[in-house]
């Protein structure tokens, strides 16, 4: 763009030098510009090569929250491309950085609707996190008189006989208090290929019933490119479910969120 006329010029061979000398720093999109699925894209080596060469900030940007940095990193590397963990923002690690930078009290856990690169994140930053694949695994008992429980970092499905046993009810009251303090004040949602009922009803239970709790979205992407050969449904799937069990609208810190750009701003010190 000539920012001086305010018009835009189509890019060419003629004018790409000129772009290329004006911009300090490029952000790239990964899935669907670096990759597709596992395949790497032809003419992106060549093309990050020729602008390192020129001295130029790379970032590589993306919603994909599936993975960490640190796994992102041994992605390129397999793919053949060098590239640092500091070069890599992916939105798990937007997640753990919002609640850094807003000073999320550390004493809270966060409940993940996603995957282990959010987990891993969010460990890095200092919090605790839960839920995520294993949760995957759990089921839910739709009966008479059963209670899901959601604030503790042990789950409970009560039914009406369970007290009658005076003890183990005594037990579960004072496991209630001790976990009182520790309660999810965050739910993170992004893409999740493990989603399944139990998780919706912990997440919705949360954001509805803990006073303050967040909800945050990595993205709203429809849909991504997770394999090379389609699109598939991606995290606005899942973040949208749970828009819709709780009626509200999601923090969001992929792109194109203020929260991302503001930080690369900050991060790239323009």
């Amino acid at each position: 763009m000539d920012v001086a006329r305010g018009a835009t010029q189509l890019l060419s061979s003629q004018n790409v030098g000129d772009l290329v000398d004006s911009v300090e720093a490029f952000l790239f999109d990964c899935d669907g510009v670096i990759w597709k699925g596992d395949a790497l894209i032809d003419g992106v080596p060549q093309t990050l090569d020729m602008l390192r060469s020129k001295g130029k900030k790379l970032v590589f940007v993306t919603n994909n929250s599936t993975k960490s940095r640190r796994q992102y990193a041994k992605k390129f590397h397999s793919l053949g491309i060098s590239v640092n963990e500091d070069e890599i923002f992916c939105s798990s690690f937007a997640a753990a950085m919002f609640l850094k930078v807003n000073n999320f009290p550390r004493e809270k856990k966060v409940y993940v609707i996603g995957e282990e690169g959010i987990l891993e994140e969010l460990e890095l930053a200092g919090f605790t996190g839960l839920g995520g694949p294993e949760d995957g695994k759990k089921t839910v008992q739709l009966k008479p008189n059963c209670l899901f429980e959601h604030e503790k970092t042990v789950m409970y499905q009560i039914d009406s006989n369970f007290f009658e046993n005076f003890t183990l009810c005594c037990l579960l009251a004072i496991e209630m208090l001790q976990n009182s303090y520790s309660q999810v004040g965050a739910v993170v949602v992004g893409l999740d290929q493990y989603i399944n009922y139990y998780k919706l009803q912990y997440g919705t239970l949360c954001i509805r019933e803990n006073p303050g709790c967040l909800f945050i979205a990595t993205n709203r992407d429809a849909v991504g490119h997770m394999t090379d050969l389609q699109e598939w449904p991606g995290a606005g799937c899942m973040v949208d479910a749970i828009c819709g069990s709780t009626q509200k609208e999601p923090i969001v810190v992929g792109k194109p969120s203020p929260f991302l750009m503001d930080f690369l701003v900050q991060k790239l010190a323009f």
